[in-house]
């Protein structure tokens, strides 16, 4: 299933205290509730004006719902073409 990337544009969004992002975590995960086991959260990354949130989704009309029924901007959405980390950098055998 693709993997895509949501920018989402929120000013202050460092400065969101842990309570405040313990709810929109609920409200993600109610929403994600009700749309079933097609569309998944893996993590979310929080800058100083952005929220980076990773998803797995069968399509990006699905994670666009999910953004409309949640409340959250999703202001670019991209399908992921791989992932690398330090172990791309290791000889394979």
């Amino acid at each position: 299933m693709p993997k895509y990337l949501i920018e989402r544009e929120i000013p202050g969004a460092g400065n969101l205290s842990a309570e405040q992002l313990k709810a929109i975590s609920q409200t993600s995960c109610g929403v994600l509730g009700k749309m079933g086991p097609q569309i998944q959260w893996i993590n979310s990354q929080i800058t100083a004006d952005k929220i980076y949130c990773t998803y797995i989704a069968p399509n990006e009309e699905m994670i666009r719902e999910h953004a409309k029924l949640g409340g959250f901007p999703a202001n670019s959405i991209s399908r992921i073409a791989t992932t690398i980390d330090p172990t791309t950098a290791e000889e394979t055998v």
